[in-house]
């Protein structure tokens, strides 16, 4: 992200700093239209104060930045951009009369402008890196003082209930005893009025009313008792239903979409341990709670006492079997997920994980785990609890789809490796209009069936993994990679299988596509500035106004899926995405990844641009451009002399040069090759000697002198005649 790109998002005291800074010597719109150029410039090289060895490279930044100036004016034509157009003018008419006569006065302006930028996004950031890191804090405290304050309201209702089967008991002996006096008082009333054990009579009468008193007020005491007991397990039922929502609807959620953003080069935070944790300590108090409303049941069995409120019991045995049944089905999930590109007749894997199964004991009977792979429609019947179709009928057959799940004490996980899957054959429903069969999805299903609590609840779970596309050719593989990219990207929480937007903003796609290429070229320079805005015009070029309309990289402007992947690119036979999907693989391949990392290969750069960028450089200066021509393509653009006028410069472009090129010849050494090659302009826009910079890469010199076996070797050489 570009410092003004941060700039942009300060907020408060931070934002009326920054709107202080600028002024008519500066305005703050030139330095929102064109912050790519002056933030490419080596501001850290220059002395605003070292007049005579830096005031021509500040007298070449002025004329810079009025040809930049000029450029927009050119490309604002239409009737509305009048106004703006005219405000450029002015600012650059402005910058001549104050910078011209003294142009390092333009360096220490912009030096301290950016110093205090730069001061200001750093603070902001270490702000928001503190809250983040309290907010996270936070969240671990509350939800682990939560399970705490669970785990303490457990015990709590757990020394109720021993407290409630003391009082019981103690009930159940007076019981006896009345039952008892009541027996020997029916036998002293059968006697003969004159036996003298009628004397009794009196006192056990009065004994029986006392004990049956005591009885009805220990009946009381039981009623109420138990009365509490609910209403506090209500209470702990109540808060268990809260944070088992805040863990599984919110944070094992967050884990399964940075599961699926991590495919395309988003950093996934895998938390899964702590997840785990807090749902064994679920469990934990879950079955807790739920053995102890077993207990009341038994209770009330053996001592029924009639109730004359509303029997919430039922209730409480139903939400706690709920919550146990959600618990466990929510935490069967893929640890590791299927590739989503799927070739058939290609070995592939997947591990399965149960949460909570070491806790419930479910690895003391391993269950067995089933994969399958099923349509976008058996899912959706699937999630509709409509299993009668798509349960029976799979989409294709899948080679060893069941393993038995393996229990690690150590850590506590119970989980199952799918090492040695295949799909044999794929079963494709009938093409939808323009849909090809890179865009219709599939998913895996993994299923199982598991008892706890000795038999006494069964458990099918099944979890379905991420959307897979599959192919049976290699030249399938782009077109189903930008299928996934899509998905994974923009699909929305709780969608119907595999509900995708038609249309994206460009500010989300470009965002994508630059953590898409530092993934897979393994590279922390990701796209620049130039390098987004030369895609948003590709992307855009047949419906922009202008050729030099410039997409800005926060633009809102709606970009769908058919511009991305279905039609072709403007007098093309390719898509955007193939071209793009197509100099990526060649970047990240080992003989350019080096070189885009040392800032080398500009690449995004177009045909017109380069030229314009090379014209006014010294001959035998050259740059590294992607080919819009053809897929996979890295081309060198140079300026020499022409060929029908010496002693003009002409830019010339050799021929795009692919992967099976580079790994006939390096392009190191390519370079080395060609006299007419002497100095580099790098992606920061500085110009090098070649050997600087691809120097380390040179391939050693084959030495003239016969080798061991008599026979002097000879080595392949770049030329242009």
């Amino acid at each position: 992200m570009s410092l003004w790109a941060k700039v942009r998002e300060l907020e408060g005291d931070s934002l009326r700093q920054i709107q202080n800074l600028y002024g008519q010597n500066f305005p703050i719109e030139f330095r929102h239209y064109f912050a790519d150029i002056i933030e490419r410039q080596q501001w850290d090289q220059l002395d605003p104060d070292n007049t005579p060895n830096d005031e021509p490279h500040a007298k070449y930044i002025l004329d810079l930045f009025l040809g930049e100036i000029q450029k927009q004016c050119d490309s604002l034509i239409e009737a509305r951009d009048f106004v703006q157009r005219l405000h450029f003018s002015e600012i650059a008419s402005h910058f001549k009369n104050v910078y011209g006569p003294a142009p390092l006065e333009l360096v220490r302006t912009v030096k301290r402008i950016l110093s205090i930028e730069k001061r200001l996004v750093q603070h902001a950031h270490s702000v928001r890196m503190h809250m983040r890191n309290d907010q996270h804090s936070e969240k671990l405290s509350h939800i682990n003082s939560e399970l705490k304050r669970l785990a303490a309201m457990t015990r709590d209702t757990e020394n109720d209930l021993r407290q409630l089967q003391s009082n019981q008991e103690y009930f159940v002996i007076n019981y006896q005893d009345s039952l008892k006096i009541t027996s020997e008082l029916q036998q002293i009333q059968q006697l003969d009025p004159s036996n003298p054990n009628r004397q009794y009579e009196t006192q056990l009468t009065r004994k029986q009313a006392e004990v049956d008193k005591l009885l009805r007020a220990e009946a009381q005491k039981l009623q109420q008792l138990r009365a509490s007991l609910a209403t506090r397990h209500e209470e702990t039922f109540t808060h268990l239903s809260q944070l088992q929502n805040q863990i599984l609807d919110e944070e094992l959620i967050k884990w399964k979409r940075s599961q699926a953003l991590a495919y395309n080069g988003v950093q996934h935070e895998s938390n899964l341990d702590q997840l785990q944790q807090w749902c064994v300590t679920l469990a934990e108090i879950i079955w807790q709670n739920r053995q102890q409303i077993k207990r009341v049941e038994l209770q009330r069995q053996q001592l029924p006492i009639n109730n004359p409120g509303r029997d919430v019991l039922p209730d409480l045995n139903a939400t706690i079997t709920a919550l146990l049944s959600t618990l466990v089905t929510s935490t069967f999930i893929i640890e590791k997920q299927p590739p989503q590109v799927l070739k058939t007749q290609t070995r592939f894997g997947a591990t399965i994980r149960l949460l909570v199964g070491g806790k419930l004991n479910v690895h003391m009977n391993p269950p067995t785990v089933k994969a399958s792979i099923i349509s976008e429609n058996q899912a959706k019947a699937l999630l509709k609890n409509d299993t009668s179709r798509s349960i029976t009928e799979m989409s294709g057959e899948i080679l060893n789809p069941e393993s038995v799940m393996e229990y690690h004490p150590q850590s506590g996980i119970l989980s199952v490796n799918f090492k040695n899957m295949s799909l044999r054959r794929i079963k494709r429903s009938d093409k939808r209009g323009a849909e090809s069969v890179t865009e219709e999805k599939f998913t895996i299903l993994f299923q199982s069936r598991f008892s706890v609590g000795g038999n006494e609840l069964v458990f099918q779970v099944r979890t379905l993994s991420l959307p897979v596309v599959v192919i049976v050719h290699g030249n399938q593989e782009a077109n189903a990679a930008a299928s996934i990219l899509w998905d994974n990207a923009f699909a929305e929480q709780g969608r119907i299988p595999f509900h995708i937007p038609d249309k994206v903003p460009w500010c989300k796609l470009i965002e994508t596509l630059d953590y898409k290429w530092k993934h897979e070229c393994h590279s922390s320079r990701g796209l620049t500035q130039q390098a987004k805005q030369y895609l948003g015009y590709k992307v855009f070029s047949n419906i922009l106004s202008h050729k030099k309309q410039i997409v800005p990289i926060n633009s809102d402007r709606q970009i769908s899926w058919a511009q991305f992947n279905r039609e072709p690119l403007p007098n093309r036979n390719f898509t955007f995405w193939q071209w793009f999907n197509g100099v990526m693989e060649l970047t990240k391949s080992k003989h350019l990844q080096k070189h885009w990392d040392d800032g080398a290969i500009i690449g995004f750069i177009g045909k017109a641009e380069s030229q314009d960028k090379l014209v006014s450089k010294s001959l035998a200066s050259f740059l590294l451009r992607y080919s819009d021509s053809e897929i996979g393509g890295l081309t060198i653009a140079w300026v020499a002399e022409s060929d029908k006028a010496p002693g003009i410069p002409r830019v010339w472009n050799l021929q795009p040069q692919t992967l099976r090129d580079y790994g006939i010849r390096s392009l190191a050494d390519r370079i080395k090759d060609l006299d007419q090659l002497m100095y580099i302009i790098k992606s920061d826009n500085t110009t090098q000697v070649k050997d600087e910079v691809f120097g380390q890469y040179y391939s050693k010199t084959i030495s003239s002198s016969p080798q061991g076996d008599g026979y002097v070797r000879t080595e392949l050489m770049q030329h242009i005649p």
